[in-house]
C-alpha cells in the first residue's frame, strides 16, 4: 500500500473515532459540538466591599507575556472592566465575555458607576444604580462587582483592587475634560482592548422606544398602566383608546374578509365539482340515449323487418 492510500485510510479512521458535525474533525476547521453539561453558576457575583482580601501577600503585577502564557490557579490575572451598563444587553455581555477570555486564567472585576457620576458626565439613565449593579452581578462572566466605580482610574484605585489589566474597546473615550480617559492606562501597558458589538447599544434601544413611542404607550395602557404612570396627557390617552378601538374594528373587518374569501373559495370549488359531475352524468345520459335511439341503436334493430322480435307488417 502506497503512502497516499495509507494517509486516506488513516484519515477515515480518525473521522470514525472522533466525529463532529457531518463526520468532521477539529483538523477540518469545523467546531465540534459541545457535550451537554450544567456549568451555570448558582449565585450572583459578590460586591468588592463584601469580600475579605488577603493583603498579607505582596501584590506584583503580571506582564502581558506572563498573562498570555497562563498563570497558576491561585494567581489569576485580575482584569478590570467598567461601564454604566444601563438597560444591560447582549453588547454588554459580549464585552464582558471578551474581557473574561483575554487570558487563560482570568478573574474579572467589573466597575459600575453610580447615578450621580453618570448623570453628571454622561446623562440620565433608564435604570437606577442598584438595578444596574444587580444586572451586572447576574452576568455569568463576572467574578466581582465594584459599586460606585470611579469615572477615571487612579493609581490608588488600581492598587487597592490589585488590577493587572483594564479591558475596554480601544476607541478613545473622551469625557471629564479628557480626550481619552484610558490614555494613562494605555501608556502604562495595562490596557487590553476588546471589540464593540455592532447594531446594539443602550442608545439604540432608547431610540427604538422613542421612535415608536405611540406603539409602546398604547401597549402599556392595554396592560393596565395608567396615563399618569406613563406621563400621557388626557387627550393622548383618549386618542390611544380610540386608535385601539379602530384597530380592533379593522381586525374584525379583516377577519370577516378572510372568512368571506374562504367561503367564496369553497363555493367555487363546490361549483366546479358539481359542473364536472354534471358533465360526466350528461355524457353518460347522452351515451345511453344514443345506444337506445341512435341510428345503430337497440331500438333501430328491433324495428327492422327481418328482426326475429319485430312485428309482421300490416
Amino acid at each position: 500500500m502506497d503512502a497516499q492510500s495509507s494517509a486516506k485510510v488513516n484519515t477515515r479512521k480518525r473521522r470514525k473515532e472522533a466525529p463532529g458535525p457531518n463526520g468532521a474533525t477539529e483538523e477540518d476547521g469545523i467546531p465540534l459540538k459541545m457535550p451537554r453539561c450544567a456549568i451555570g453558576l448558582r449565585q450572583p457575583a459578590p460586591f468588592s466591599d463584601e469580600i475579605e482580601e488577603d493583603f498579607s501577600k505582596p501584590y506584583v503585577r503580571v506582564t502581558m507575556e506572563e498573562a498570555s502564557r497562563g498563570t497558576p490557579c491561585e494567581r489569576p490575572v485580575r482584569v478590570y472592566a467598567d461601564g454604566i451598563f444601563d438597560l444591560f444587553h447582549s453588547g454588554h455581555a459580549r464585552a464582558l465575555m471578551q474581557a473574561k477570555n483575554l487570558f487563560p486564567n482570568t478573574y474579572l472585576i467589573v466597575g459600575v458607576c453610580s447615578d450621580e457620576l453618570t448623570h453628571n458626565f454622561k446623562g440620565f439613565t433608564v435604570m437606577n444604580e442598584n438595578e444596574r449593579y444587580d444586572a451586572v452581578q447576574h452576568c455569568r462572566y463576572v467574578d466581582e462587582v465594584v459599586r460606585n466605580a470611579p469615572w477615571t482610574l487612579t493609581p490608588e484605585f488600581l492598587a487597592e483592587h490589585r488590577i493587572d489589566f483594564v479591558a475596554h474597546d480601544d476607541i478613545p473615550y473622551s469625557s471629564a475634560g479628557s480626550d481619552d480617559v484610558y490614555k494613562h492606562i494605555k501608556e502604562a501597558g495595562m490596557f487590553a482592548p476588546t471589540q464593540r458589538t455592532e447594531g446594539i447599544s443602550t442608545s439604540d434601544i432608547i431610540t427604538r422606544i422613542v421612535r415608536d413611542y405611540d406603539v409602546y404607550a398604547r401597549r402599556n395602557l392595554q396592560r393596565g398602566y395608567t396615563a399618569k404612570e406613563l406621563n400621557v396627557s388626557f387627550i393622548n390617552e383618549k386618542k390611544y383608546h380610540l386608535q385601539e378601538r379602530v384597530d380592533k374594528v379593522k381586525k374584525k373587518v379583516k377577519d370577516v374578509e378572510e372568512k368571506s374569501k374562504e367561503f367564496v373559495q369553497k363555493v367555487e370549488e363546490k361549483s366546479i365539482d358539481l359542473i364536472q359531475k354534471w358533465e360526466e352524468k350528461s355524457r353518460e345520459f347522452i351515451g345511453s340515449f344514443l345506444e337506445m335511439f341512435g341510428p345503430e341503436g337497440a331500438l333501430h334493430d328491433l324495428l327492422l323487418p327481418n328482426h326475429p322480435h319485430s312485428s309482421p307488417r300490416s
